[in-house]
């Protein structure tokens, strides 16, 4: 049915936060996909490099910072000096591992510019070697070389996987294929059926390279579910394959070097605790330690009373695995604990239960500490995997929390699933455009709850009916009487609001479209009768872009409502800004006199009461300039960047100028404006209060800032040194964008000001961050330095326009190395 039907749009992140008012799980949450973006070097680690000044020699470096596969170093001996610093390309400079030119008869020797400063170089570099992490030698040299580790793991390569039915066992897995470090495995010797295919992160515990069964003394044996599907000798003969092959599917062990390490654990059989089944984690139930294995892995069966049980739930854990509690835990944490099947009555007793079962509770001490530190919060919106369909990624809403758990609620699925129980450790979880970013298909949501909240109808006076836009509320398509406040499922519902069209409409509204707009509008949900309100009073000024400013969310302002995304259009651009709104009726009232106060309006103009013949504030005597006298000197306020790292009030052209060659995208900010700027023009009536000049001062904005940084870059010239101070580049040009996607620079990106920055941007399709780099004064040397984690944590952005901004900074990155970094 409709319902039901998956919709065939393409579905947009950020549209879809929009429309449902939810935000983004911050990206720092998901660790381990940090960990898969890591190209393999840190900083500290030292290398070999060629020295510029005589290719012949080499020196010891260390390394300052990474971006991608490029390397910022300093020599040894340089100590705090950053001046000599010089960045390089992992595929073409000429880089080695320490020891390499030891064991290649290679000179290392003391640059220039450091040799006063290193009499000894023998003592020298012993001194600085000790201890040292060498930078890995298979990213450095042969067909790793510059590649991202997760890169390496590529379909073919082979695997050992720990059987979950018993964790002393292994088998060989092949990669199927590998989305940013999900890793589709098959068992090997099932080429030719996908049926006990499995998906798990690279990081997995119970996943390592080939050859670590034989290392720890574990046994390689098919799992028994396969087992049966080819004889004892096929199976030898297929590990002897393996093993011929091992060095041309082999991946390297320092992948695995950020797994979690597994510590010693100290449950004993027949000890009872709450679990969660992994296979199906939509409950927490009692179970038993079934078998203890070794210090590391025991195994855990969910309990089951029944004597004609099905097949056993059991799987192997070790002391840091998600999902097992302490007895009582979930009565601690008001939970449901789902009683075992064949348990008689219906109130689970655990004192009862461990007597009944002779047991004794797994004490306290065996369970890991939890933690709530983690960046989750309940209405959050991310990427989950399907528990009961590993090959779907769903988008999924975190709907409670306890501890370092989230129960989610998943959208889109094939077959609708109950609300899964997760780590916020997981691996399982991903950040908001992960899929996208893969290239992986996201289950999109259903066509219900994508068009659940497209547009609410005004109700008419004479006839309240409710809009399809509150229907999620439980308040569906009813007629419903006069009276100015409903009570519907329980919940409180605004009342109706009332537009007086005889008030007083001040500086802002035009009085002939208030005339024009319906009588009331409500009852209904508060959040959405009061958007529709403000929505109608935008639409009805003189300069709708303006009153959306006046009523954008204030990052000063303590905030007790509910934030919501509104819309104007003017002359011909779109403006957005998000703005505040209660929640409850009994905060109606105040909301709508402090709004209209805010619009400099009379406070009667809309709200729960009606005027009737004559308002009770006498507003029909006031003019502009009188406004102040009756309701207080407004204060001089100035928008700034909201948290979020940019105005939230952003507006783009929609159809470019046939005269402009590009797109141009500029953000709108609130200006210091006094109570002087009203007039004394009729109330009502369109005034020359400098709006529109207003708007043209935000656009030119930037270009004064330039103007200012330009002439400040003309008074001192900063320069910036290579290794052994040669090679100074050239003084900053205009940047030339050639029709192809290779970029073209006539100036040296590292003595680039912040004016120059911001020119570069402002050329390009992500123009309207450019006021984000022009407040965070980011020069070139500092642009260069940028990754996609940085971009997204200091500058608060969304992987959409984070990954396009990145394409940008990785242009202007190569075409440096290509045309200056030597």
């Amino acid at each position: 049915d409709a319902g039901s039907s998956v919709d065939e749009m393409e579905f947009n992140w950020d549209e879809y936060l929009e429309d449902t008012g939810a935000t983004a799980a911050p990206h720092g949450s998901f660790k381990h996909v940090d960990t898969s973006l890591q190209n393999g070097f840190a900083p500290g680690m030292k290398l070999e490099v060629a020295v510029k000044s005589d290719q012949n020699t080499y020196w010891v470096a260390t390394i300052i910072t990474t971006c991608g596969q490029l390397l910022l170093l300093r020599y040894d001996g340089y100590g705090e000096d950053r001046k000599a610093d010089f960045w390089c390309d992992i595929m073409t400079a000429d880089l080695h591992p320490i020891g390499w030119c030891e064991q290649n008869k290679k000179i290392l020797k003391v640059p220039e510019g450091i040799k006063d400063k290193i009499p000894d170089q023998e003592e020298f570099l012993q001194r600085a070697l000790k201890g040292a992490c060498s930078a890995p030698a298979n990213l450095l040299e042969g067909l790793h070389r510059g590649k991202n580790p997760l890169d390496l793991i590529a379909p073919g390569s082979r695997l050992e996987l720990q059987n979950i039915r018993d964790s002393l066992e292994a088998w060989v897995v092949t990669v199927v294929e590998n989305v940013g470090g999900r890793l589709k495995l098959r068992y090997e010797g099932l080429e030719d059926s996908d049926k006990f295919d499995q998906w798990l992160f690279y990081l997995d515990p119970f996943l390592h390279q080939v050859g670590w069964a034989a290392q720890h003394g574990y046994s390689l044996q098919p799992p028994l579910a396969i087992r049966s599907l080819r004889s004892e000798a096929d199976w030898q003969e297929i590990l002897k394959k393996v093993k011929e092959e091992e060095e041309e599917s082999s991946v390297p062990t320092d992948l695995f070097k950020d797994k979690p390490v597994i510590g010693v654990h100290s449950f004993s059989e027949g000890m009872k605790l709450e679990a969660v089944d992994p296979m199906a984690p939509f409950v927490i139930s009692p179970a038993t330690v079934l078998k203890v294995f070794n210090d590391k892995y025991f195994m855990i069966e969910i309990d089951d009373l029944r004597p004609d049980r099905p097949t056993s739930q059991s799987y192997i854990c070790h002391v840091n695995s998600a999902g097992i509690f302490p007895v009582q835990w979930s009565l601690k944490n008001g939970l449901n604990l789902s009683p075992p099947p064949g348990y008689p009555g219906q109130d689970f007793d655990w004192a009862d239960y461990l007597k009944q079962c002779g047991a004794e509770a797994a004490p306290q001490s065996c369970f890991p500490s939890l933690t709530s530190d983690h960046g989750f919060k309940e209405n959050m919106k991310l990427e989950a995997v399907n528990p009961v369909d590993p090959e779907e990624v769903c988008i999924a809403t975190v709907t409670k929390l306890k501890d370092s758990y989230l129960w989610l609620q998943l959208e889109g699925s094939k077959k609708p699933v109950p609300d899964c129980i997760v780590s916020v450790e997981s691996m399982n979880i991903f950040p908001v455009g992960w899929c996208e970013t893969n290239g992986y298909q996201l289950r999109p949501p259903r066509k219900a709850i994508v068009n659940k909240q497209k547009k609410i109808a005004v109700v008419q006076p004479e006839k309240q009916i409710l809009s399809s836009r509150t229907v999620h509320d439980g308040l569906k398509n009813q007629e419903l009487n006069s009276s100015d406040s409903v009570v519907i499922n329980g919940k409180y519902c605004c009342p109706k609001i009332y537009f007086n069209h005889r008030c007083f409409s001040g500086p802002y509204l035009n009085k002939g479209r208030i005339a024009e707009l319906p009588q009331s509008v409500g009852p209904g949900n508060c959040v959405l009768v009061l958007k529709e309100v403000l929505t109608l009073l935008i639409n009805a000024a003189y300069k709708p872009s303006r009153v959306l400013r006046e009523l954008q969310l204030d990052e000063e302002a303590a905030w007790h409502g509910h934030g919501e995304t509104l819309k104007a259009k003017y002359k011909g651009k779109s403006y957005r800004a998000t703005v505040e709104v209660v929640r409850t009726a009994d905060r109606v009232a105040d909301f709508c006199r402090k709004t209209c106060i805010k619009l400099e309006c009379c406070p009667n103009l809309f709200g729960p009461q009606m005027v009737l013949d004559k308002c009770s504030e006498n507003c029909s005597v006031l003019t502009k300039t009188k406004y102040t006298h009756y309701y207080g000197k407004r204060k001089n306020k100035r928008i700034g960047r909201p948290p979020g790292g940019h105005s939230n009030l952003e507006v783009a052209m929609k159809k470019p100028n046939k005269r402009r060659k590009r797109r141009k995208h500029f953000f709108v900010h609130k200006k210091k404006r006094s109570s002087t700027s009203v007039d004394n023009t009729p109330a009502g009536s369109p005034q020359g209060s400098g709006a529109e000049e207003e708007d043209d001062q935000d656009e030119s904005e930037l270009s004064h800032s330039l103007a200012q940084d330009r002439d400040k870059r003309k008074r001192k010239l900063r320069t910036f040194s290579f290794s052994d101070d040669e090679n100074k580049p050239p003084s900053p040009k205009d940047i030339k964008m050639e029709v192809a996607e290779k970029l073209q620079l006539d100036s040296n990106p590292l003595e680039w000001s912040v004016a120059d920055v911001v020119r570069f941007l402002k050329s390009t399709d992500c123009a309207p961050l450019a006021r984000i780099f022009l407040d965070q004064e980011i020069d070139g040397q500092a642009l260069l330095l940028l990754t996609l984690p940085t971009v997204q944590e200091c500058m608060d952005l969304k992987l959409g326009p984070a990954i396009k901004l990145c394409h940008h900074i990785e242009r202007v990155k190569l075409a440096f190395y290509q045309q200056f970094a030597n």
